[in-house]
């Protein structure tokens, strides 16, 4: 999931535009871009929308920001957009482990009424202090956990840091980053909010991707082919981790644990950071 477009679940004439789109996920938000006074007209959109054929017939990932666990709205978005048509449930505002086990519950008692059968995924979003403190608990606390995104708006706001510092930026990556790798769990960046400033999301988008990020988020549909074409694969960088991957496999013929390339060690890391690539490569050119 190089990037994901946030859509205003208020704003349904963006719904079937936004689709057709070169994002890899549509990320539809009944949270922070709707107004009080609108969720539940905005729920009620969303779940027409998830349960349409446009939609099923698509073949976009899915996603659904609710409001946070805890909030008066989350039972009742997650009673709504539990449908076959979803993939993902992002959840905001993730202080915990506890708050993922609520959520997951809730999504199964939500997939049983609607009669989904596969389960929804969860993408969890650390934007508070207390959230980045207990990032490894939660991308561990249940099965269902894809991933961890990374809020850095709502983070920094609250601490008085400056979003445009670049080392607090790198920081809060890196920290974030090891605690999804710590569970096994993709780690995602956030949203860059000056959509006009392409060459700062950019620069965002490739510090994220040296860190191991697997894409990031775009609020705005020009923002979404600088997502795609930082996080997808250089031919050079395929090149090289298919020579990684061969000399790894003959390496295992030849009864070695460890072999060279070019001067430098193949270990163990080094294949699974080529295996990644490839994947990610292919996963890439069979959704287009």
């Amino acid at each position: 999931m190089r990037s994901k477009l946030f859509v205003p679940g208020s704003r349904p004439e963006l719904f079937t535009k936004a689709l057709a789109g070169e994002a890899d996920a549509l990320s539809v938000d009944l949270e922070d871009s709707v107004v009080d006074s609108r969720k539940g007209e905005a729920r009620d959109r969303v779940s027409a929308f998830l349960a349409s054929q446009d939609v099923l017939s698509s073949g976009k990932l899915m996603i659904v920001r609710c409001n946070a666990v805890g909030s008066p709205e989350f039972d009742a978005d997650v009673q709504s957009i539990a449908l076959p048509a979803l993939d993902i449930l992002n959840l905001p505002k993730t202080q915990s482990a506890a708050d993922i086990k609520r959520a997951a519950e809730a999504l199964g008692r939500a997939e049983a009424r609607n009669g989904v059968t596969e389960p929804i995924a969860i993408l969890a979003t650390v934007e508070s202090p207390a959230g980045l403190r207990s990032a490894a608990e939660i991308a561990a606390a249940d099965p269902r956990v894809v991933g961890l995104q990374l809020g850095l708006n709502d983070l920094f706001a609250a601490l008085g840091v400056d979003r445009t510092d670049t080392a607090s930026v790198h920081a809060t990556m890196l920290t974030m980053r090891i605690a999804a790798g710590e569970a096994g769990v993709s780690a995602f960046d956030g949203a860059y909010a000056d959509f006009h400033n392409d060459q700062g999301f950019v620069d965002e988008a490739t510090m994220a991707r040296r860190l191991g990020y697997s894409g990031k988020s775009c609020v705005h549909p020009r923002q979404v082919a600088l997502a795609n074409d930082v996080f997808t694969p250089s031919g050079s960088e395929l090149a090289e981790a298919e020579r990684v991957l061969e000399a790894a496999q003959q390496a295992c013929k030849d009864g070695v644990g460890a072999c060279t390339l070019d001067g430098r060690m193949i270990d163990r890391p080094a294949i699974l950071r080529a295996e990644a690539l490839v994947t990610a490569s292919k996963s890439h050119n069979s959704a287009q």
